[in-house]
């Protein structure tokens, strides 16, 4: 039997109470999802420290932690939307937390490759051009939350690489 939209729960707004709850606290980034405006660029700051924080265990090191991020990212950002109930809520932002860890694999060393990283990712997590759109509106749960920031990560890292091999 299938439920019409008024039969179905209503979504859930994200608060700073959801933190107690260790799906959602990771999920909404450590709060910073729940910023009024742009959760989406807090949530990539928040990558940008992870990345950082890394970033003294080399580029081994770095790829991990990268990994297990976007890895835990699909059951994450799955388990958080469905509590919520609303597929990929803006206050989700574990999803630019990898994806901005993948593209600061790329970086160059120092502040100044940690802000071109940083422009670059949010550049393609907001423009989505082919085939992160694609991906961002054809799947759903985890997967479709994660791959189109996994992807945007790729692109940035991609640049980067291009920009150091042109310069």
């Amino acid at each position: 039997m299938t439920t019409s939209p008024e039969d179905r729960p209503s979504p859930v707004r994200p608060t700073a109470r959801h933190l107690a709850d260790p799906v959602h606290l990771l999920a909404l980034g450590f709060g910073a999802g729940l910023a009024p405006i742009a959760p989406g660029t807090f949530g990539s700051l928040v990558g940008l420290g992870l990345a950082l924080a890394v970033a003294p265990l080399g580029f081994s090191g770095q790829l991990v932690a990268a990994a297990i991020v976007t890895a835990a990212g699909f059951w994450i950002c799955g388990a958080s939307a469905r509590r919520l109930r609303v597929h990929d809520h803006p206050a989700i932002v574990w999803d630019e937390i990898a994806g901005m860890m993948i593209a600061m694999l790329a970086a160059p060393q120092g502040w100044r490759g940690a802000v071109l990283a940083f422009v670059l990712f949010r550049l393609f997590d907001v423009w989505k051009p082919w085939p992160i759109r694609e991906i961002d509106h054809g799947m759903a749960g985890g997967a479709g939350i994660m791959l189109d920031d996994v992807l945007a990560g790729i692109f940035a890292a991609l640049a980067l690489l291009s920009i150091r091999y042109l310069t």
